[in-house]
């Protein structure tokens, strides 16, 4: 396992897989859909090719197949719980739709909405079905076009109310632990699950309190200027809901055991089973559902045409419910097995924290560091585009850099997060820019001014940083950087 070409000690070795990596990333992702209008390349493809390129140089420097393949092996090793969680969250997902529990958070958050607060409770709304099913996309796809269509009968200010919801959508999804890009966070800088949701909210929840009281102040400087009648389309909605699904009390059971395992800590997979196993005994004996539409919801996922006795169901009930299951994730599963498989080959002659080291060798500060972490979270996903290489590729480059200064490194899956995943409504080029455009048909360049969450996040997210709130630092460490 020793190398046999002192090549390998010099910094281009390592840097040369990182740049392929990056030239794919900047072709595949940037250059052909943006630029040739061609179909962008897969990014499961792009990280197989470049840990094939890496393969081929660290043979060519004299490393065995052996360490290389031991390297990696290693790195798949310790992402495995944190995948299994992926599998379990997938379960859930169908578990809780099948049994009413998601369908009854949907049914009583469409009869919150009140014309006389529609800002406020735009942004609020879509928290809570965010923060209950796991997807900003489903969110702002169902409720948030509910919420858009009754803007658009009051004579609201569709670009306040499109920026609200979109901002409350991404709120409840970072609060999520069936979120993917929250748990792909996570797992991808090595934290509990639960530890980096409660270190998000040292930055995403005052940045959703400040913006719910403006939206509040909006509702008085923008006021609707007429009065909700009759809206058919929210009651054929509440109608569909309840002609598939019934509801009691009882079904809050599966969401509370995930909240009492969150706030004691326990293991996250039993929680998060045992929680879908109540769910799945609920459906049967609560739903008109068969057991073998339970073990479909629980497999591939729940469908509305399980709901035989109704003939028709509208399209955004569907596209809400229609989800779940073992294989939900597999998108996600499949590039962190990949970008860990990329990782774990690197580490065979130490790459990325010497690339850190060389790069950012002027972050001497933690907080410069965290600063440094920050920027590089937001140049990457504006970049590819995609959440997924964002976190893998941001968070093993300073997982390092956090560690040797003593930076509990749920502060970096906060970072990846704060400007990784909370931009991406803002860059009008990002898929997620572009879906929410075609969702709700509110240009980016209308609606970037109220989605005030990830507006004021951009501020506090530095600012925190610079004055250490928040931050976890261990006494040991900041002890010697007084020192220095």
């Amino acid at each position: 396992m020793e190398k046999k070409s002192i090549k390998a000690d010099k910094i281009i070795h390592s840097a040369l897989p990182i740049l392929f990596l990056l030239g794919m990333i900047v072709y595949g992702l940037v250059l052909r859909p943006y630029f040739f209008n061609q179909s962008v390349i897969p990014l499961e493809i792009i990280f197989l090719s470049s840990s094939f390129f890496a393969v081929t140089h660290l043979t060519y420097l004299g490393f065995s197949w052996n360490a290389i393949l031991a390297n990696a092996v290693k790195k798949l090793t310790k992402g495995l719980p944190t995948i299994l969680i992926l599998f379990a969250i997938g379960i859930v997902i169908g578990s809780w739709i099948v049994s009413g529990t998601i369908p009854m958070f949907v049914y009583y958050g469409i009869q919150l909405v009140n014309p006389d607060y529609i800002y406020v409770l735009s942004f609020i709304i879509p928290i809570f079905f965010s923060m209950f099913t796991g997807t900003s996309y489903g969110s702002v796809g169902t409720i948030g076009v509910v919420i858009l269509g009754v803007a658009t009968i009051i004579n609201a200010n569709l670009a306040i109310v499109a920026g609200a919801v979109i901002g409350g959508a991404f709120f409840g999804d970072k609060m999520s632990p069936l979120s993917d890009t929250t748990n792909i966070a996570a797992l991808a800088t090595g934290v509990d699950l639960y530890d980096h949701i409660n270190s998000m909210l040292y930055t995403t929840l005052p940045s959703a309190i400040i913006a719910a009281v403006i939206y509040t102040i909006l509702g008085f400087v923008y006021p609707a200027e007429s009065v909700l009648g009759d809206f058919a389309e929210l009651e054929t909605t509440l109608t569909a809901v309840t002609s598939i699904f019934n509801f009691n009390i009882l079904l809050l059971l599966p969401v509370l055991i995930v909240l009492i395992g969150s706030f004691k800590k326990l293991p996250t997979i039993p929680v998060l089973l045992t929680s879908s196993l109540v769910a799945c005994i609920f459906a049967l004996l609560f739903q008109g559902y068969g057991f073998e539409d339970v073990i479909q919801s629980v497999y591939k996922g729940f469908h509305t045409n399980m709901a035989v006795w109704q003939e028709t169901v509208p399209e955004n009930i569907s596209v809400l419910f229609n989800r779940g299951g073992l294989y939900a994730l597999n998108d996600a599963i499949i590039i962190a097995l990949f970008v860990f498989l990329f990782i774990g080959i690197l580490d065979t002659n130490n790459a990325i924290p010497k690339i850190v080291e060389k790069v950012f060798s002027y972050a001497k500060t933690k907080s410069s560091v965290i600063l440094s972490s920050l920027a590089a979270a937001g140049i990457t996903n504006g970049m590819t585009g995609n959440q997924y290489a964002t976190s893998f590729i941001v968070g093993e480059a300073f997982k390092t850099k956090y560690d040797a200064l003593g930076i509990n490194r749920k502060v970096l899956s906060r970072s990846l997060e704060d400007y990784g995943t909370m931009i991406e409504s803002l860059i009008p080029w990002h898929p997620t820019a572009l879906f929410m455009v075609s969702v709700m048909g509110v240009a980016v360049g209308d609606y970037w001014y109220f989605q005030l969450l990830s507006l004021i996040n951009l501020i506090i997210a530095p600012l925190i940083a610079i004055l250490g709130i928040g931050c976890f630092y261990k006494k040991d460490n900041l002890v010697n950087e007084e020192k220095e």
